[in-house]
């Protein structure tokens, strides 16, 4: 995560970014880091789409932002979706813009389904800061 971070650093500070359009999203490891690098720079983002993936409920209060679209199979023999369901309760119970598929039957290559999803890019370009 620390170099991640570092060469997050690296390119904002030597690219043209839009800054107000930033944003996040990996599966399974990179599921679990997208709510990672999220809690560590809350401002940061301006959307993320962890995919089956999940974190620890009780850093919810970490958390400041962005708009948020889970994706996780309900049958994920090696990261079980309880992972990302628990993350979205809590995200919903704070009021935070968040959606949340949650695919039956499937298995953790949920991301084939996700990135299947006809509305996933234009959600996530039609975030900004």
């Amino acid at each position: 995560m620390l170099l991640l971070e570092g060469l997050l650093d690296e390119v904002l500070q030597n690219y043209s970014l839009d800054k107000n359009r930033l944003y996040v999203g990996g599966l399974s490891m990179g599921g679990m880091g997208t709510f990672e690098l999220v809690k560590r720079n809350p401002k940061l983002f301006a959307a993320a789409f962890p995919i089956c993936g999940g974190a620890s409920p009780r850093a919810i209060r970490k958390y400041k932002r962005p708009s948020w679209w889970v994706f996780h199979g309900n049958a994920d023999p090696v990261v079980p979706a309880d992972f990302s369901t628990q993350m979205v309760k809590r995200f919903k119970k704070r009021g935070f813009e968040v959606r949340y598929t949650l695919y039956e039957g499937v298995g953790h290559n949920s991301w084939d389904l996700a990135f299947e999803e006809p509305g996933l890019f234009p959600w996530l370009f039609s975030n900004t800061k």
